[in-house]
């Protein structure tokens, strides 16, 4: 019986050392928690942002904009980035090497105007403010 009562306590512990850790990943970097985990965003499309090497989407919903880059040549692994700025906030980045999409980032917005900026390779395209 008290062999039972330690493998239960050892799993237990494993469950709450798992769970510790993905809470201080969580809180250390919320934007990369996201970005690695979703892969579209919530909502209905207001814009897209046509450019010669991609294309960016933007999602609104509930207050909340997202923003996601995607590439015209898919499977080659390049530099790409994707920017939502809420007007009076700092802008919320992703940036790297990617092979498909840059993204999703995602700001609270309310009611505020809002910019989106893309890029993958050289190609870049920049909204100007707007959902204003």
């Amino acid at each position: 019986m008290g062999g039972v009562s330690g493998a239960v306590r050892r799993r237990l512990s494993l469950g709450a050392v798992l769970l510790a850790a993905s809470a201080v990943f969580a809180l250390v970097s919320p934007g990369a928690a996201q970005a690695a985990t979703d892969s579209s965003c919530a909502g209905r499309e207001v814009r897209t942002l046509p450019f010669r090497t991609g294309v960016v989407h933007v999602y609104k919903r509930a207050g909340y904009v997202c923003a996601l880059t995607v590439t015209k040549a898919p499977g080659t692994q390049r530099v790409m980035s994707v920017s939502v700025q809420a007007r009076g906030s700092r802008p919320v980045v992703d940036r790297g090497r990617y092979r498909y999409h840059a993204g999703p980032v995602t700001v609270h917005a309310g009611h505020r105007c809002v910019r989106v900026a893309g890029a993958v390779g050289d190609g870049k395209v920049s909204s100007g403010w707007f959902l204003c």
